[in-house]
């Protein structure tokens, strides 16, 4: 049996044959990076299951490119006209960019290790969304996201 090697890629490598993929009709089941969709989805735990851009809306995660070869995987806030704000749920500041360049819709996310999708508009994703979206003020989200941060860090001590 062949040994399995890994590679690891940096974004601005990996993320511009991914699009290529998704503009061929692929989906792409792409390994997530960072912290910025927390407390739902983790840095190097869950994936997300991509699809080309096709009709983006106001709530739904989506891969933009907001700024030359920088790309986010975050949950759109609002669209006014061709600009699109966007926000990580583990962020309190948004990002901003065009309607061209939301990339990706995401469709899924395998998330804790698990061989079965959440798929974003399944019931589950649907009412974690409006909840954590409808807290408001964002300070709010300050304090959640902190106590998360603790419980977690807690866990990976133990």
């Amino acid at each position: 049996m062949k040994k399995r090697e890994e590679k690891l890629f940096s974004n601005s490598e990996l993320i511009p044959e991914v699009i290529s993929l998704l503009e061929e009709g692929h989906t792409v089941t792409l390994p997530l990076r960072g912290y910025s969709m927390r407390p739902f989805l983790e840095d190097n735990r869950d994936k997300a299951l991509l699809i080309r851009a096709r009709d983006p809306k106001v709530g739904m995660p989506v891969l933009a490119e907001i700024g030359e070869n920088y790309f986010v995987l975050h949950r759109i806030v609002s669209i006014k006209g061709e600009n699109v704000v966007l926000r990580g749920d583990g962020n309190i500041g948004t990002e901003r960019c065009k309607l061209s360049d939301v990339r990706a819709e995401a469709i899924g996310f395998y998330r804790k290790g698990r061989e079965h999708i959440d798929k974003t508009n399944g019931l589950k994703w649907c009412l974690y969304s409006f909840l954590w979206t409808k807290l408001t003020p964002l300070i709010v989200r300050r304090y959640i996201l902190a106590a998360y941060r603790r419980i977690v860090k807690t866990e990976n001590i133990n």
